[in-house]
């Protein structure tokens, strides 16, 4: 058996980037329980707060953004990058880390760097279906590259899916033992009626315009069709939605502004409305939740492609912000909530189409990394 010995993970700035690490962290310590694990991140990022409650040492690393204009920064790039370069070898060094782990951002690519300088082979794994600029250069000379969709285009890219988050893991396999009474637990927690269809909007903690105004414009038809609904608007968002809904005179439409306890809501959804980031779309599809998926307008475009897949096996549907709209939603949702074989045949599809062990894809990728360099 392989021991790993020590590992640094580097990935920080977003949840996307942390949350992945954390998991990754955990099966590494599950399998090695000696196992040394450092994690790299960005001053101020999540992590420094994530990253030490869960019991592992965070060491932070120089941001070095890369500037998007020709300006006066250009000058000082290259100091400030081998500076990042340098605090990351730093570590590599001091732990004796055998393999380096990166998710992406900030932190990665003097990550990638500093390890490629010292001969530590790097493991890349890539959350979105269209690849950022750090992983694209370590995975020039990676040791293994996980992806979480199809399609990726990273050069021996293969697929892991997305490491879940603890939270959502522990969901996974609560409703494989006893999905009714995990249903019934959560409506109990939240407030509402596990018999009931439920339709939850989300459109990311920072709540999204066009998914509030179109769903809580069609609350009469919701309520019409039985279903309730749990709407988290996203931060200063709540109060917009509130008055639409109390325009309607309907109840069973829980309007909340953010809920920390997003399992809750996952385990009582029948159906979601919600953007396609890397993150929602694998927890929905691992879940076996559908999905009403509705891209973020602006950008790369990376939200569409992350949510194709699931939408090609038939576990969700794809809608433009554009056309997301009262009519829209009135039209399709509550049909599609009423209609129960519809649901169920979705959620398998989803199922279908998820992947709920991508910790241990990725950590697999890790032990034969450090094997293949013995």
């Amino acid at each position: 058996m392989t021991t790993i010995g020590s590992v640094v993970l580097a990935g920080g700035g977003t949840a996307g980037h942390v949350n992945p690490l954390l998991a990754v962290a955990d099966e590494l310590r599950g399998r090695e329980p000696g196992v040394v694990i450092t994690a790299l991140g960005v001053q101020g990022g999540l992590e420094d707060d994530l990253v030490p409650a869960r019991g592992y040492p965070l060491r932070h690393v120089p941001r070095v953004p890369l500037p998007r204009r020709p300006s006066t920064e250009w000058v000082n790039l290259p100091g400030r990058f081998k500076a990042a370069v340098d605090a990351a070898g730093a570590a590599i060094d001091e732990t004796g880390a055998r393999v380096v782990v990166g998710f992406g951002g900030y932190v990665s690519t003097p990550a990638y760097v500093a390890a490629k300088r010292r001969g530590v082979p790097v493991v890349v794994h890539e959350q979105n279906a269209r690849p950022g600029l750090a992983n694209r250069a370590g995975a020039r000379w990676a040791a293994a590259v996980g992806v979480t969709f199809p399609g990726t285009p990273l050069k021996g890219g293969v697929v892991t899916g997305l490491p879940l988050r603890r939270e959502i893991a522990d969901l996974v396999r609560a409703r494989e033992v006893d999905a009714p009474t995990t249903r019934a637990d959560a409506a109990g927690a939240l407030g509402l009626d596990p018999e009931r269809a439920t339709l939850l909007v989300t459109g990311g903690s920072l709540g999204a315009l066009s998914l509030n105004q179109a769903v809580s414009g069609a609350a009469g038809d919701l309520a019409a069709a039985g279903a309730q609904v749990l709407h988290l608007t996203g931060k200063g968002k709540a109060d917009t939605v509130r008055a639409a809904v109390a325009a309607a005179g309907v109840e069973g439409y829980d309007v909340r502004e953010y809920l920390a306890e997003m399992q809750l809501a996952l385990a009582v959804a029948d159906l979601v409305v919600c953007r396609a980031g890397a993150g929602t779309v694998s927890e929905l599809a691992a879940l076996g939740i559908p999905a009403v998926y509705v891209p973020l307008p602006i950008g790369n475009g990376e939200q569409r492609l992350n949510a194709a897949p699931v939408v090609e096996a038939g576990g969700g549907l794809l809608v433009d912000d554009a056309e997301l709209s009262v009519a829209w939603v009135a039209q399709r949702v509550p049909a599609l909530l009423a209609d129960s074989d519809r649901l169920a045949a979705m959620a398998g599809a989803a199922a279908g189409a998820g992947v709920r062990d991508g910790a241990a894809r990725v950590a697999d990728l890790v032990v034969r990394a450090v094997e293949e360099r013995r």
